[in-house]
């Protein structure tokens, strides 16, 4: 399956555990659609017709992750928190897989404990937290990122969860944003990765007690991610061949 044209509106599958809003009051009356709803919204709101956003949740068949669904995404966010244990391996393995042959994944912020975040980056991915209303400032330093695009310097999200160092994750191969805390911690809540053919962006701010994903920055964040994560090249996994000395010349190799 090779990437669609630039012309071609993207496919954008917005994944979502959709248990917070189902079980906690407080969560449904700000997501009473459902948070992976909001996270759909704000990336229609900012890509219009260039984007196809469909949404799919964690107690669908196979997670509304069969071979067909993502074969059909060009990229997949991801937002997980109560029932990362949850997620069959076998769908990991799924996504990983497509992820790995040119998928783009756009991880939200406790999704850094999901299953698929932490087999793509090989480690722990824990980190430090606090849940008591924090104002956390996001800080662009990669002003010239595609993901940066628009985004207010400093992005000021009055109320969220508190991430702290240490953030046991691989050297990002570019960090777009920090955040800083009012409890004075930091954390590098915008990281870019590249996993086989794959674009990967991790972006912390996002708790289910709080309405961030109505904010407008974040969601500039999210689309412009979304759009920097589409594949650019033919997808498939990367393969491991033998070829003869000279096979790059003229007529002469595969």
């Amino acid at each position: 399956m090779t990437a669609p044209p630039p012309a071609s509106p993207l496919r954008v599958t917005v994944w979502g555990e959709n248990r917070h809003e189902r079980e906690d009051a407080n969560v449904a009356e700000l997501y009473p659609r459902g948070m992976h709803a909001a996270v759909a919204d704000g990336i229609g709101e900012h890509l219009g017709d260039a984007a196809r956003v469909r949404t799919v949740t964690l107690d669908e068949p196979e997670h509304g992750l069969g071979e067909e669904a993502l074969a059909a995404t060009d990229v997949l966010t991801w937002w997980g928190h109560r029932a990362h244990d949850e997620v069959s391996d076998e769908v990991v393995a799924r996504v990983q897989r497509h992820v790995l042959g040119g998928m783009g994944l756009i991880v939200l912020h406790s999704g850094h404990f999901s299953k698929i975040f932490r087999a793509l980056m090989g480690t722990t991915c824990t980190l430090r937290w606090r849940n008591e209303r924090d104002r956390e400032l996001v800080w662009t330093v990669a002003p010239a990122h595609p993901i940066a695009a628009g985004v207010p310097q400093p992005l000021v999200i009055e109320q969220q969860e508190m991430y702290g160092e240490f953030f046991d994750i691989p050297a990002p191969d570019e960090l777009v944003f920090i955040s800083s805390f009012s409890g004075g911690e930091v954390f590098r809540s915008g990281c870019v990765f590249h996993r086989g053919k794959g674009r990967i962006f991790y972006f912390s701010p996002g708790d289910q007690d709080y309405p961030v994903y109505h904010s407008p920055g974040v969601r500039r964040v999210i689309a412009n991610a979304v759009a920097w994560a589409r594949p650019v090249a033919e997808r498939g996994e990367p393969g491991i061949g033998r070829y003869p000395t000279g096979w790059f010349e003229p007529g002469d190799g595969a």
